[in-house]
């Protein structure tokens, strides 16, 4: 019975907002000015900087750990500070000459998580934002609801 009554939250859920059937963000940066390896150290650096032994304080903003990095991807877990939730996050980097595309996806470890309050978009997105990669010139990022767990409802200053 339960089992059931999760499945329909689960279709009411997705159906409702068109959101992925579990807790995950893909989106997609670009980078017309700026070449890869530049935005990938600069990732780095951020990662390294919100590393496992951060401070929290009062936002998400910490606890990030690289499991792998290559000049074409990068893979790194964030640890939620408060319920201690990890998140598995990648970015894929392609690109020539000056410009740069990266996609970037997150996703819950934990097997039952339907909604996030964006956590995976803001699991990349204050990557993006700490390092000051997004007043690139030319940056754009496009993603949606249908990609991105609660995209439009992201509070990134929280999480």
């Amino acid at each position: 019975m339960l089992s059931r009554i999760v499945l329909v939250f689960l279709v009411v859920a997705y159906g409702a907002n068109a959101y992925p059937l579990h807790a995950s963000c893909k989106l997609t940066w670009s980078f017309p000015n700026t070449n890869c390896s530049t935005v990938n150290t600069a990732l780095v650096n951020q990662i390294k900087k919100w590393g496992p032994n951060t401070a929290c304080g009062s936002t998400e903003k910490c606890l990030y750990t690289l499991k792998d990095s290559s000049s074409s991807a990068l893979k790194l877990t964030h640890k939620t500070p408060v319920h201690k939730y990890v998140d598995d996050v990648s970015f894929a980097f392609d690109g020539s000459g000056a410009s740069c595309t990266v996609h970037g996806y997150s996703t819950s470890e934990t097997w039952y998580a339907v909604l996030d309050d964006g956590t995976n978009y803001c699991n990349m997105h204050n990557l993006l934002t700490g390092a000051g990669l997004d007043s690139n010139s030319g940056f754009a990022e496009t993603t949606s609801n249908s990609d991105c767990t609660e995209y439009t409802s992201a509070n990134c200053g929280k999480y």
